[in-house]
């Protein structure tokens, strides 16, 4: 058995986003209009979960999306939270995330499938003061349909690692 994998056993104490990564933020480079594209598209994301717009999110979201919260998945365990478009369309209505900024993104296409990957540090409404703010490593799965990005999914690769401010998730 591979001793990075979490049993069932181990699940009630899993610690996401261990060991904590050590990664200035970066800025990169895109390589071409589409990329650029896709780029603001995961920003318009941010500002539409931050300000409540709903339509916004619901517009750009496939049906069957799903954002998979934790990382536990990485290591054969069951992710405890996944939402569905109509679940998280309900987070982006109560405006439960008081920021969503990212950093070290980048974007890989394929025809009409894309594929972002990167970090981003948020906040929730009504957070315990020293789990305030978090930082997670994600990928996000896009699709052009009728020449438009919709948005399929999201994974967090790595984390969440919590903090009392965003200086103290900010490379992690």
């Amino acid at each position: 058995m591979d001793p990075t994998q979490v049993s069932p056993a181990q699940a009630a104490g899993y610690v996401p986003g261990l060991p904590e990564a050590k990664a200035p933020p970066e800025t990169y480079t895109t390589d071409s209009k589409e990329t650029a594209e896709i780029l603001a598209l995961d920003e318009k994301f941010a500002a539409a979960v931050t300000s409540g717009d709903r339509a916004f999110f619901d517009n750009n979201t496939a049906d069957d999306f799903l954002m998979w919260h934790g990382d536990i998945w990485t290591r054969g365990g069951q992710s405890p939270l996944i939402d569905t478009r109509q679940a998280f369309s309900e987070r982006v209505r109560n405006r439960q995330y008081l920021a969503w900024d990212f950093d070290s993104v980048r974007a890989e296409l394929h025809g009409d499938v894309a594929i972002t990957y990167g970090r981003y540090t948020a906040s929730l409404r009504g957070s315990n003061p020293e789990r305030a703010w978090f930082a997670v490593w994600f990928e996000r799965i896009y699709q052009k349909r009728n020449g438009r990005w919709m948005f399929l999914s999201q994974r967090t690769v790595h984390g969440a690692s919590y903090g009392p401010t965003r200086e103290s998730v900010s490379e992690k």
